[in-house]
């Protein structure tokens, strides 16, 4: 059947037709056609999209240069469009730069940089420049002032979407009252159907990031949104990192081995890469040598018992030496062997040449190059070659093991091996394998793990087809791990730098050896985590609620990026309860509005089992219901965005591992705090019917007795196992005339120590006041304070004296209401 690329592969001249067509487009031009990708796919997403980046990029600015932000946002209906202006209190920026930061995709100072940014591509604000000339036709107006400058620079430009380039229609100086700062203004189709994820996106960004003020003008509002700092605590200045090991891949290897100034590989490693010191660098070099050289093959040494004569054998390679230093030389090697359990081929070269440097220090004969390889040879054909055992297995005789690589493999075999395999099989895999051993990894044993993997494969298949046996996976990989744990890492020098990066396999080889060596995690002060502390202050902030908590894991690492997962979580107040509760996600500082179905964080939060934290969970499953704000920040130098747009973290384990243990830290806190309410509620109620019952015991009991009515404040602390605090006053006692002494008595009836913060306000100067005691006068009143710690079951008494007729005004903080009973 004729395809159609024959058919067009007929007609004359259809390729340079072709060729005529095709043309390279600009970054401007794709995203031109594909605004979508980066968040400008309606009107109403636009303009959010639009703020988000001028925002994000006016946070950056600030604090990279230490300043506490000031950021206004202002919305205007313009005739059919919106105008959006959006001004910060930064360092400004260069005349020279400027026009390349607002009118050029892909042009920024981050991309390379492993620290944490909000961005990085330098997509961003660019993006929303575009947005604005393709919707309403008009260029962006931007207004910049850098620190120090008498006057600010005025553009106005658009992109050249062709070239990729910033146009400038207009510019000059101009006056502005900012004595520094940046200001960029747009006008683009937009509506305000979005109002609410608008408002959500700067109340977010309010929160996880209180050392900011945000103002929000827009149409329909009687007064701007202010949000105010909670904290004048910029966030920690981070470092700039090396590219860690675990995380380049083979293209990024390359173009780092053709760019370094290195010229050995352990130079190499230690230059370019964090974590990487002398010894990790040789562990990864080793590690290369596995994969690039091979391992050899180490065998066992001669036994007294077997027909192998490692003197005989080296005195017969050496030639023309005299007999004494022969000899010598002979029962140097031998005795060396003798002392070892294996010997490989390379460790083997080395004891020869190391006996043949000692005959040379004592004989006046030279052993060369020729006599030490030839010794060698005799030798490794001892250890390897075909000496019969007398015994292997028990078996005097046993004519199944001929040679004593057979011997070695069989042993490592049987013992790899289930004891259920009979030895017909245990023998023919053994043998098998040895015979592939012999045949296909050369003189010197060498071969890599695959290599290794795949011969007892074969050898296994072979065996299970002769014997009718069965050798399952499990029992493979045992052999091959046993019998990989006899070879050893060979010394041969890797190749130089420049040969690596011409040899893509070697430098595959060496990727795979970084990979397999345990290398430290990266550092982390490339972050710059929100910290408990200010992400429960931004939550307080924002959120009138009963309760706050805040967890901040310790950094992991993935694909050699290291990240930090924070969260937070505020409960009750006036936080709506109504249906599911609000899930705030954030990267590197900056929230994210819309694709919330798509990201890790509400995936985590859905799998999460919410009923055993004391919150509603209808169906066991997905977003909890009730008065609640759940928040999780991922900081990392490279976030996993699920698209261009950063609306959404991806789906990676490591990742939803971290969030999933940050938010269940801070949910435990949140269960802790809900148990102790509801306990406290039992009480309460308990106690408010104690309340109603005892002041009727008490007048029954007055009325049957003809006496006054008991006090019944002791009876109900006691029964409630409360602390009471209870006042008397002495005005017959010992004291001077007018004057009255007071106690005050703090009895812990629980089972725990108490140490309650009792303040008496008096009218009148006090004297003689119990130690341990603060006294402070403020416009004629005296404040008396204590702080007494009481074990359960023990009271203690605190005194002062004042005036008989002195105003007394007794305040307790620090117990629960509903543990604490006051009687004056």
């Amino acid at each position: 059947m004729t395809s159609f690329q024959q058919t067009l592969g007929a007609e004359e001249g259809i390729a340079e037709e072709l060729a005529e067509g095709q043309r390279a487009i600009s970054i401007a031009e794709f995203f031109e056609k594909n605004k979508h990708m980066l968040g400008f796919d309606s009107g109403a997403r636009a303009l959010v999209t639009a703020v988000k980046e001028a925002v994000d990029n006016a946070l950056d600015a600030t604090e990279e240069a230490g300043i506490l932000p000031d950021v206004y946002i202002e919305i205007e209906e313009v005739g059919d469009y919106y105008r959006l202006t959006v001004e910060d209190n930064g360092p400004g920026i260069t005349k020279e730069q400027l026009p390349k930061i607002f009118g050029k995709l892909l042009y920024g100072s981050r991309f390379h940089v492993r620290e944490q940014n909000r961005g990085q591509q330098g997509i961003g604000i660019s993006a929303a420049v575009l947005y604005s000339q393709l919707t309403s036709g008009k260029p962006a107006e931007i207004t910049s002032r850098p620190k120090g400058a008498d006057r600010a620079q005025y553009f106005e430009l658009i992109i050249d979407t062709d070239d990729n380039e910033p146009e400038i229609r207009h510019e000059e100086e101009t006056s502005w009252d900012r004595p520094h700062g940046t200001r960029i203004v747009v006008e683009m189709e937009a509506n305000m159907r979005a109002r609410q994820q608008l408002h959500d996106y700067v109340r977010a960004t309010a929160v996880v990031n209180p050392h900011a003020r945000i103002e929000l003008r827009e149409p329909g509002l009687d007064e701007p949104l202010k949000f105010e700092r909670a904290t004048d605590e910029l966030p920690a200045e981070t470092d700039e990192i090396r590219p860690h090991p675990h995380g380049v891949e083979l293209g990024t290897l390359l173009k780092m081995l053709e760019a370094t100034d290195s010229h050995s590989v352990s130079g190499f490693l230690q230059n370019e890469f964090t974590r990487v010191g002398k010894k990790t660098a040789e562990d990864i070099i080793d590690s290369f040598r596995d994969e690039h050289y091979g391992r050899e093959l180490s065998w066992s040494t001669p036994g007294p018992h077997e027909d192998v004569d490692v003197r005989r054998a080296v005195q017969g390679a050496v030639a023309n030496k005299g007999k004494a230093a022969t000899a010598d030389f002979a029962d140097r090697i031998a005795h060396v062997l003798e002392e070892r359990e294996r010997v490989c081929h390379h460790t083997l070269a080395e004891i020869v040449d190391n006996a043949a440097d000692g005959v040379e220090e004592e004989h006046p004969k030279a052993f060369g190059d020729t006599v030490r390889a030839n010794a060698v040879e005799a030798v490794w054909r001892q250890v390897t070659g075909d000496a019969t055992l007398e015994d292997v297995d028990g078996d005097p005789g046993d004519p199944d093991v001929e040679t004593r690589r057979a011997a070695d493999v069989y042993a490592l075999v049987d013992e790899a091996t289930s004891k259920r395999k009979d030895d017909a099989t245990v023998d023919g895999l053994a043998r098998r394998i040895a015979e592939k051993l012999t045949a296909e990894t050369g003189e010197r044993d060498r071969l890599t793990r695959d290599e290794l993997r795949n011969f007892v494969a074969r050898a296994a298949d072979m065996t299970e087809e002769r014997e009718e046996a069965s050798i399952g996976e499990t029992a493979r990989e045992n052999v091959v791990e046993a019998i990989w744990t006899t070879t050893r890492t060979v010394p041969d020098d890797p190749p130089k730098v420049r040969s690596l990066a011409d040899d893509r396999d070697a430098a595959s080889d060496l990727l795979e050896g970084m990979r397999a060596v345990d290398v430290m995690a990266p550092p982390t002060s490339c972050l710059a985590p929100i910290t408990d502390d200010l992400i429960e202050a931004g939550l307080k902030k924002e959120y009138d609620a009963d309760f706050y908590a805040a967890s901040t894991r310790d950094a992991d690492v993935h694909g050699g990026d290291p990240f930090i997962v924070e969260a937070g979580i505020a409960y009750g107040g006036e936080i709506a309860d109504e249906g599911a509760v609000d899930v705030m996600r954030f990267a590197n500082r900056v929230p994210l509005v819309y694709q919330r179905g798509a990201c890790a964080t509400t995936d985590v939060v859905k799998s999460i089992g919410w009923r055993n934290y004391n919150l509603d969970q209808p169906g066991g499953s997905g977003i909890p219901q009730g008065p609640a704000v759940i928040m999780v920040h991922v900081a990392s130098t490279n976030v996993p965005f699920t698209s261009e747009s950063k609306d959404a973290v991806a789906n990676v384990p490591a990742i939803e591992d971290e969030i999933e243990l940050a938010i269940r830290e801070a949910a435990r806190e949140l269960k802790s705090f809900l148990e102790k309410r509801q306990s406290m509620q039992q009480r309460k109620r308990k106690q408010d019917k104690l309340g109603e019952i005892l002041p009727e015991m008490a007048s029954k009991v007055a009325e049957v007795t003809g006496q006054s009515e008991p006090e019944f404040d002791d009876a109900l602390a006691r029964i409630m196992n409360n602390v009471l605090v209870e006042r008397s006053v002495d005005a017959d006692g010992d004291t001077a005339d007018g004057r009255a002494r007071v106690a005050l008595t703090v009895e812990n009836n629980g089972d725990r120590s108490e140490t309650p913060s009792i303040t008496e306000i008096v009218g009148a100067e006090p004297t003689d006041v119990s130690e341990d005691a603060g006294v402070t006068e403020m416009d004629g009143e005296w404040f008396i304070s204590w702080e007494p710690s009481v074990d359960g079951g023990d009271a203690a008494t605190l005194t002062y004296e004042t005036d008989d007729d002195a105003d007394r005004d007794l305040q307790v903080d620090g117990v629960e209401d509903a543990k604490l009973t006051v009687a004056e």
